[in-house]
């Protein structure tokens, strides 16, 4: 019986995208919600909760992927990018520390940037691949 091959990069891929764009949009919305009623300016519970579903959507996918990574950078890259991620989610729910809010982008967009790498250069033909 053959495994089921799931395309990790491209769910990643996917889902930081998608990320990203919520993201953005969030302070658009925001506005113009805040333009037509005068109360309630915060992100409602289900929205916030949107932030954590990308997160356990983005977990799995380099989960999955660096366990068959062999590259050390490309997977301390990975994880470096997805605790930072972490840590910026976490603090704009909790205020940990004062941070830019466009500070997320970083680790999004390097979580994006190494899942293109690792699908671009890291094609694998069985399970011990990108060895270098």
């Amino acid at each position: 019986m053959s495994k089921a091959v799931i395309p990790y990069d491209s769910f990643g891929i996917i889902a930081s995208t998608l990320c990203m764009i919520h993201c953005i949009a969030t302070p658009f919305i925001f506005i113009a919600k805040a333009c037509s009623a005068t109360c309630c300016s915060d992100a409602p519970l289900w929205w916030q909760v949107i932030d954590y579903l990308f997160l356990i959507i983005s977990f799995i996918a380099i989960y999955f992927i660096s366990k068959n990574l062999s590259i050390r950078w490309l997977k301390m890259s990975f994880w470096i990018s997805w605790v930072i991620l972490l840590f910026t989610i976490l603090n704009h729910s909790l205020l940990i520390v004062n941070l830019p809010n466009n500070f997320i982008y970083i680790p999004a967009i390097a979580i994006i940037i190494l899942h293109f790498y690792n699908l671009q250069f890291c094609k694998c033909q069985n399970d011990t691949c990108c060895t270098q």
